[in-house]
């Protein structure tokens, strides 16, 4: 009796951790989703080296209110700028053209996230549902910040 207790709080606990997580997607995913229903897209870019990036992810985007608020309203891409992967985006093939570079940039990112200051870390772009920029920034942002940002749609 008591295993079978265990064994249902242990459930239950693993069921309600995943539900506090940001429901992450592909840019294929994208692709795929945009094509079947239109919303907002929520686009955060960053790299292994970026520290800013990573508080990021710790204490921003497991506060609860983002992760609602970008579940629920959102397609959210979270991607590594320096991604050697290739993939078809809106019938495009999108890849790094450099590699073998420690710096290198994919061009999903000089695409959509390159200005004339060059690149910075991390980036988060808001797109309305015609897949139009809303905004752009190009720093930490707080969850407060992020959660105003994101009211705008």
């Amino acid at each position: 009796m008591r295993i079978t207790i265990i064994t249902i709080l242990y459930i239950f606990l693993r069921l309600s951790l995943q539900a506090q997580e940001i429901k992450w997607m592909t840019f294929p995913q994208l692709s795929d989703s945009l094509n079947v229903r239109a919303k907002p897209v929520f686009i955060f870019f960053h790299t292994n080296w970026c520290s800013y990036c990573r508080k990021m992810e710790k204490d921003v985007f497991t506060n609860p209110e983002v992760i609602a608020a970008l579940n629920n309203k959102f397609y959210a891409v979270k991607f590594n700028a320096e991604s050697k992967d290739s993939f078809l985006f809106e019938g495009k093939l999108l890849k790094n053209d450099n590699p073998n570079s420690k710096k290198s940039i994919h061009e999903i990112v000089t695409l959509l996230a390159y200005r004339k200051e060059g690149y910075a870390f991390p980036a988060t772009l808001i797109f309305n549902e015609n897949f139009l920029v809303i905004d752009r920034k190009f720093s930490y942002l707080s969850s407060r910040k992020l959660l105003d940002l994101l009211k705008k749609l």
